[in-house]
């Protein structure tokens, strides 16, 4: 068995990050549309969490911002003129898109792509797909800067690159993926997590209220061009009453990681039978562990008001006496919901599991607009080869944190309004600040 280890990626917050309310079916997203956000605040927290899991052991990148606003999109849609011309003119007439053209949810990165171990596929290679995103106007505009960012970052003969499903076949990411295995060298299995379907709209019960963005065509044409073996996948759907509620991706309410699956008792349609495909697929070397939440101890409501499930669930380091516990990554809202810090300590305190810590984040400013911990970070796990292959600009080094505060302390304004969108002067503003951060990656961005 090759020697694999995990890295997370987290999404480094852009300078526009501000509260549109472009999300339906998120609930935070559309209680917080027009406030005023904070940037650079919204940054400096993302940055801290990253910090925080490479200072406990683990390996630890960012991904970067997509270069916002999309004037191009503007253009095509027949906004013509100079940049300011062209802001200024969709501001007045339509001030919604301006405000998707400066959309900075690319920060949200658990929605880039799926990615695929090679110790998955059949031809020994890592692959990723972006995410196509298609059932968000400002979101469908990521998925072509995002292929080229992640071509530039995981550049090598170990990677495929696939281009995104068709749009037709609403994709969301890794945010609807679940990886399971022994251990994270081991081959695993791959669920993915549909809401609906397309060609077989019939056949799947359908929430009332919100979409399902996620269609099982989409993740299907994953499994299949990431070459999984058949034992190697599975498709389950996410609770209907679950989306109504406003769980727009499964990972609100659901995370894995290696022999570990941590959930809601309403995660899955039918969960039961669910829980008994994972556990007749499982092939790992150790136990398959269920953490169920039951409904009676914290509510579906809690659950998604404090995000605990969007927490990180990951393996820490081998301790000295050669175990590897796992810890929680959760966002304070979790430590403020009594319910739902007793529920956590609860977990932690059993010997059945191997969950044996928790630590508390502040993002609150990602937790406004509906992204709490697990949003924010993409993960994979790799080789040493592999790992020698990515751009060693993304890696969060003491010294390339420290170079990312200063960024964004130079660039990034405290407090950003929806109306401040009209403002020819944050478009100079944010383009000098990409510019700037492609000296502090040593990376072109898209």
């Amino acid at each position: 068995m090759l020697k694999i280890s995990e890295a997370n990626f987290d999404g480094l917050v852009g300078p526009t990050h501000h509260y549109a309310g472009l999300s339906f079916g998120n609930v935070a997203s559309t209680r917080n549309a027009k406030l005023h956000s904070q940037p650079k605040k919204a940054a400096l927290q993302g940055i801290a969490k990253a910090a925080k899991l490479r200072d406990l052991g683990l390996d630890q990148g960012i991904l970067p911002p997509l270069r916002r606003p999309r004037l191009d999109t503007l253009r095509s849609l027949g906004f013509s003129g100079s940049d300011a011309s062209v802001i200024e003119r969709a501001a007045k007439s339509v001030p919604q898109l301006l405000s998707a053209c400066y959309s900075a949810s690319s920060m949200w990165v658990a929605n880039a792509a799926t990615f695929s171990p090679s110790c998955d596929s059949a031809d020994g290679r890592v692959h990723l797909t972006p995410a196509n995103l298609s059932s968000k106007f400002h979101r469908s505009l990521e998925p072509k800067q995002t292929g080229v960012n992640l071509r530039r970052i995981f550049n090598g003969p170990e990677f495929v690159h696939h281009e995104p499903v068709v749009p037709q076949f609403g994709d969301e990411g890794a945010a609807n993926h679940i990886r399971l295995a022994g251990r994270h060298g081991e081959a695993g299995l791959e669920i993915f997590v549909f809401g609906g379907s397309i060609l077989q709209d019939g056949n799947f019960q359908k929430p009332k209220k919100y979409p399902a963005r996620q269609a099982v065509e989409a993740s299907e044409a994953i499994a299949n061009t990431h070459e999984l073996d058949l034992e190697g996948r599975l498709f389950i759907q996410q609770n209907p009453d679950a989306i109504d509620s406003g769980v727009f991706h499964n990972d609100v309410v659901s995370v894995g990681n290696e022999n570990v699956l941590f959930l809601h008792e309403r995660a899955f349609f039918q969960q039961s039978f669910a829980l008994e495909s994972i556990r007749r697929a499982w092939r790992g070397s150790r136990d398959f562990l269920v953490v169920e939440i039951l409904d009676s101890e914290v509510s579906l409501e809690d659950a998604i008001s404090s995000y605990l499930f969007n927490s990180q669930l990951v393996t820490l380091p081998e301790n000295s006496e050669g175990d590897h516990s796992m810890a929680l990554i959760c966002p304070e809202e979790c430590r403020e919901n009594p319910k739902v810090k007793a529920a956590i300590e609860r977990v932690i305190s059993e010997a059945s599991n191997p969950i044996q810590e928790v630590h508390y984040f502040d993002v609150r400013e990602s937790m406004r607009n509906g992204g709490g911990p697990a949003c924010l970070r993409f993960r994979g796990v790799f080789t040493s080869d592999e790992k020698k292959a990515v751009h060693p600009g993304i890696w969060l080094s003491s010294e390339r944190e420290q170079a990312l505060i200063t960024w964004v302390n130079r660039h990034y304004r405290d407090r950003l309004s929806f109306d401040d969108l009209r403002d020819p002067k944050l478009f100079l503003e944010v383009t000098a600040a990409l510019d700037d951060l492609e000296r502090v990656l040593s990376l072109p961005l898209a």
